[in-house]
Parts: C-alpha cells; structure tokens; sequence
C-alpha cells in the first residue's frame, strides 16, 4: 500500500522536506529535527510558505512513524529522521525529484518540473517528465494526476494526490495561476534557497 490514508499539509510538508535534503544535501542527511523545521519552513521553493515549531515537527514524525512513511535513525549526539518513501512508492531517480517538487510546491507543469529539478535528477527532455508522470498517474494508487487545462493557460498542470483528490482550493489555484513562480522570482528563490542551504550546514556543525 502506497498510502495508509489520506495526508494533512503538514505531513506532506515534512515528506516533501526529508525527499529534498536526501537528494540535494546527501551529506546532511538524515536530518535532526531542528534542520528538518528549518527545512519545512524555509521560505524559498515552497507552496505555501509555513511556519511551523518544533512540536508540529515531532507530532508530525511521530504519526508518520506509526505509518511507516519515516524512520528515526540514532545518532552519537541527536536522533536523525529519514523517509521510507523510495521502497513505498516505489521511487527512483527521476520520480522521486518529481514527487518531491509536486510536494514542495503544488501543481506545476512538466517545463516547470523538469526546470525545477536539476539539482536533483537531470532530465533530457519534457517528454522525459511526462513519461514519469504517466508512470506515476498508473496503477490502483496513483500518486499523481493530471488537472484540466485553465483557459488563458499553454500548458495543464500535474499535481499529487498525496492528500486526496484535489480540492477545490487547488483548482482555483491553478486557474488563477498562483502556484509556482517563474521568470525573476524563480532565479530570486534559487539564491534564497543557497542561503538556507548554508544556513543548515552551519546549524549542522555548531550543533
């Protein structure tokens, strides 16, 4: 069973940061729960942004433990948290950097997919997306689905269904436009996001 039920945003926002860190800072992880809260609220490359505190985090841990969705994982000084994701949904390289963006940040398309993912999983083409997608979309569990293309809009946008069909709140989201970025605010975010990167590292060291 790919999932025992249906997520809340939390838990989602949790899987999606422990998916992240895994790929993009290997040496990191697993994470502590202090770069795990800094993680789920880091203000770049997020939808929405959140702002959780450390007892939202470990209420969070420990109903995804009894799913057996994350895993503890002792350390000399502080227990580490890592997902169980790769095994139950059955991830690899390239759907798991997909799941990980559609988490973090909504509905996107497969451009913004593969444009978003290159620090995670390098894809050759948007066609190279799309057939991850479909493969993700299949089966009795799918974990993704494709939405109605807006009026105004090129493109349809994917997103997960991690957390149910998706709701209406999604819709209008994407009929507005308002989920992702592009353009200015995208290259903004991704220095955004080098400067929590390194502000993880340095929680990391002092401690």
């Amino acid at each position: 069973m790919r999932l025992p039920r249906e997520l809340d945003s939390v838990e989602v926002r949790v899987l999606g940061a422990l998916l992240e860190k895994q790929q993009t800072t290997p040496d990191y992880y697993p994470l502590t729960v202090n770069a795990l809260l800094s993680a789920c609220n880091q203000r770049s490359n997020r939808h929405p942004v959140m702002e959780l505190d450390e007892s939202d985090i470990t209420a969070t841990l420990d109903r995804l433990h009894e799913e057996v969705l994350v895993w503890p994982v002792q350390g000399s000084r502080v227990d580490r948290w890592r997902h169980n994701l790769d095994r139950r949904w059955e991830l690899d390289d390239g759907s798991r950097a997909i799941m990980t963006l559609l988490l973090l940040r909504g509905a996107q398309t497969p451009g913004e997919l593969r444009g978003r993912s290159t620090r995670m999983h390098s894809f050759q083409s948007t066609g190279e997306v799309e057939q991850v997608l479909s493969h993700l979309a299949q089966g009795e569990e799918p974990l993704v689905v494709l939405l109605p293309r807006q009026a105004g809009q090129k493109e349809a946008r994917w997103t997960h269904l991690v957390t149910g069909p998706p709701s209406d709140e999604v819709l209008a989201e994407v009929a507005s436009g308002t989920t992702g970025s592009s353009g200015l605010r995208d290259r903004v975010q991704a220095l955004e996001d080098r400067v929590a990167r390194l502000e993880e590292m340095l929680q990391e060291l002092v401690g």
